[in-house]
C-alpha cells in the first residue's frame, strides 16, 4: 500500500469519533505500531486535529471533512439506505463493511445535509438467514476465483439434484438471491435460489470465459427471446 493511501486510510478508520489504538490500526493495515506512530505524527504536523497519544488511541476530533467524500443531500440519503440494505441482505463479510461504511457516513451526514434535517431511512423486515449469508459469501468468492461449485439442489416438490456449476453471477430479487451459471450437467444455463441449496461445495477446478458459456451469452440469450 502506498504511503498516500495508508494516511488515508488512517483518516477513514478514525472518522466517527472512534479510538482506535495503534496495534489496532497497524493490524488492520499491515504495518508495525511505529509506522503507525510516525503517520500519526505526520498527519498531526499537517494540521489534521488527531487527539491521543501512544498506549491511549487516538481520535479524530468532530468537524474535519476530507473533500474527496463531500456528497449531497440525496446522495449522503441514497448511500445511507444502500448501506443498511447490504447489512440485511449479503453475506456477513459484505454486512460488516456494510456496517463500517454506515460509521463513516454518519460521521459526514451533518456536512453532507447542512442545514437540512436527516430523512429517517430504515431496512425493515426479512433478514437472510445464517445459511443463506454463508451461500451467499462462498458462491461471491468462487465468482472472485472463477472456481466450479458442486451443488445439491432442490426446486419446489422435486428431489434434490447434484450439479456443477460456472457460477456467472450473483442478483437480488428484493427477498431472494439467485445464482446464474451454467449447468455442466444440463448443458444450459440455469439460475438457482440460493434457498433451495441444501448442500454447496467449491471445488479446485477452475474455468475460463468460453463462447456460449458467459454472463454475456446469457444475457443476449434472453434479449433474443424477447426479441
Amino acid at each position: 500500500m502506498r504511503r498516500a493511501d495508508r494516511l488515508f486510510e488512517i483518516l477513514q478508520l478514525l472518522h466517527g469519533g472512534r479510538l482506535r489504538r495503534a496495534h489496532e490500526l497497524a493490524a488492520r493495515l499491515e504495518v508495525s505500531t511505529r509506522t503507525i506512530y510516525r503517520d500519526i505524527a505526520d498527519l498531526t504536523a499537517s494540521g489534521v486535529p488527531i487527539e491521543g497519544e501512544a498506549g491511549v488511541g487516538y481520535v479524530l476530533r468532530p468537524g474535519f471533512f476530507m473533500p474527496p467524500l463531500a456528497l449531497s443531500a440525496t446522495e449522503h440519503e441514497a448511500l445511507v439506505l444502500g448501506a443498511r440494505l447490504v447489512a440485511a441482505w449479503s453475506d456477513t463479510d459484505l454486512a460488516a463493511a456494510a456496517k463500517e461504511a454506515l460509521i463513516k457516513l454518519e460521521a459526514i451526514g451533518a456536512v453532507a445535509m447542512g442545514a437540512r434535517p436527516p430523512v429517517a431511512l430504515h431496512s425493515y423486515g426479512g433478514r437472510l438467514s445464517p445459511e443463506v449469508r454463508l451461500l451467499l459469501r462462498q458462491i461471491r468468492e468462487a465468482l472472485g476465483l472463477r472456481r466450479k461449485l458442486d451443488l445439491l439442489y432442490a426446486k419446489a416438490d422435486t428431489p434434490a439434484e447434484a450439479r456443477r456449476v460456472r457460477p456467472l453471477s450473483l442478483e437480488f430479487w428484493g427477498m431472494v438471491w439467485t445464482l446464474t451459471a451454467w449447468c455442466e450437467r444440463r448443458r444450459a444455463f440455469r439460475v438457482f435460489r440460493l434457498d433451495r441449496i441444501q448442500q454447496l461445495m467449491r471445488t479446485d477446478e477452475g474455468f475460463d470465459p468460453e463462447p456460449g458459456k458467459t454472463l454475456a451469452d446469457y444475457l443476449k440469450s434472453l434479449s433474443d427471446a424477447d426479441a
